[in-house]
């Protein structure tokens, strides 16, 4: 009897602990994900499906889901309850099939994805000229990322008044326009990849404690029925 409850205080604390890396590392995710879609919000007009901004709303669900499932960790190992033990294994169970299912659907599919991305864009080109906020978006990403249309300045042809890219299109003032060469689609794209490669190695690293804490949560499950066991 005291081995298992000495066995069982042993599963809770690293449990918990475990948890609260887990919960930070929610914390941590949630906040990138804000910082994210605050330095995007001069973008935020354009479809969901642009890279920074799908990104952005990504981190901050994986972030919220991550934070709450971390807590219902703690909690069911300080308690001791069977019951928040076993919600808290089958939401991360379910959490960590989900990110397997999303990390091999963007592996295999990213090509489709990318033309998926590139096509909202396209059509939201079509509300230039009547949707304000859109236009602000467009004008500012070509601005900051200096570039012009999705894949090449062609992308603006007949969407625009004059038939032509508009003017943040142009690398200066001058009457004649020289226009960017760049396509605003992947300097977006490098742009993410640039500034979230230490968030996918923080997110190893999460998805390892995730494991670790699924293991020590059925361990504890288990312990907990035993110490049950013998006190009956």
């Amino acid at each position: 009897m005291s081995v298992s409850r000495g066995c069982l205080c042993c599963v809770k604390y690293l449990m918990f602990i475990f948890n609260l890396i887990f919960w930070l590392g929610g914390c941590g995710l949630f906040g990138v994900g804000v910082w994210l879609a605050f330095t995007q919000s001069e973008f935020s007009s354009l479809p969901l499906s642009f890279p920074s901004l799908s990104a952005a709303n990504l981190l901050l669900v994986a972030g919220g889901v991550t934070m709450v499932t971390g807590f219902l960790g703690c909690l069911g190992a300080l308690k001791e309850q069977k019951c928040l033990l076993m919600t808290f294994f089958v939401i991360l169970l379910f959490l960590v099939l989900t990110e397997v299912a999303l990390i091999l659907v963007l592996s295999v599919y990213h090509e489709e994805l990318d033309k998926k991305a590139k096509d909202d864009l396209r059509e939201g080109m079509k509300d230039y000229l009547t949707n304000e906020g859109l236009k602000k978006s467009w004008d500012n990403m070509q601005r900051i990322f200096k570039c012009c249309g999705v894949s090449n300045h062609t992308d603006w042809h007949n969407k625009t008044s004059s038939g032509k890219p508009p003017d943040s299109c142009c690398r200066d003032n001058t009457e004649r326009c020289h226009h960017w060469e760049e396509p605003c689609y992947e300097k977006a794209k490098d742009w993410l990849l640039a500034n979230i490669t230490s968030v996918l190695g923080f997110g190893v690293c999460i998805g390892i404690v995730q494991i670790l804490a699924l293991v020590f949560s059925m361990l504890m499950y288990c312990q907990i029925l035993r110490v049950e066991k013998y006190m009956e």
